[in-house]
């Protein structure tokens, strides 16, 4: 008999995390979605969902030590709107505030090693609402739609969107934008190996991304969970433990 594990880990405030989801409209609980042995979701809401209501204890990030930490607030599913009314808006897997920055972090568990990846950049992206700091990253977006990309587990476009969301968020509250990818690295996808040559693949795009689009006004990094969970200690150490036990990031 299989035993159904609890949604969400000891600690979770599940009543915020729950009301959050629903404002995002993912349907992921009623769906089921949540409770899928594959869901990226999970992983994210439980990570950070620890942190909702004490912010302060939230480990820094590897590769934004330099940030003014600590943060002042973490959210799980936030919305960062584009500058204009109607149409679709990026949500992000959660988001963090310290006193002078935004952090948008989009994470990834098997879908680097599952989905095939697309490029879908409407005409609404050519907008000239981004300025001349975010040169890098319409770059990036021109390159994708011209078929230069070759990012095969990296969804690049959706981290284009996830940008272009960052800076009009970030210059609504005044706080420089940051966004960061944080991805799992699985050995197995249910019984299927996921080879070592694709996560090596993937490490080797996210650092093509990054460089391409080093010196936007939204700043790009990323690292493993693995290596984030690594550096936790005090009570989080615990919670940190519970989700490598329960997700194997």
């Amino acid at each position: 008999m299989t035993i159904r594990l609890p949604t969400f880990l000891p600690g979770v405030p599940e009543h915020l995390v729950r009301a959050a989801l629903t404002r995002a409209g993912g349907n992921e609980i009623e769906s089921g979605k949540l409770d899928s042995p594959e869901s990226s979701a999970a992983l994210a809401v439980n990570a950070f969902g620890w942190f909702i209501e004490r912010a302060g204890d939230l480990p820094p990030f590897p590769g934004l030590a330099d940030l003014d930490w600590p943060a002042v607030r973490v959210d799980v599913e936030r919305q960062m709107r584009f500058p204009w009314r109607g149409g679709r808006h990026p949500w992000l897997d959660a988001s963090v505030e310290t006193c002078g920055r935004v952090i948008g972090i989009e994470s990834k568990r098997f879908e680097p090693f599952r989905d095939a990846k697309t490029v879908n950049l409407s005409d609404a992206y050519d907008r000239e609402v981004w300025g001349n700091q975010m040169t890098p990253f319409t770059a990036m977006r021109d390159r994708l739609r011209a078929g230069d990309g070759h990012y095969h587990h990296l969804d690049a476009a959706q981290l284009v969107k996830h940008a272009f969301g960052l800076v009009t968020e970030g210059r609504r509250l005044g706080k420089a934008p940051v966004l960061f990818y944080l991805y799992a690295e699985p050995t197995h996808r249910g019984s299927a190996l996921v080879r070592g040559t694709a996560i090596e693949r993937h490490r080797a795009e996210i650092a093509d991304f990054a460089s391409a689009v080093a010196g936007a006004e939204v700043r790009f990094a990323a690292c493993s969970w693995r290596e984030w969970l690594a550096g936790w200690t005090s009570d989080a150490r615990e919670h940190a433990d519970a989700l490598i036990a329960r997700f194997r990031p």
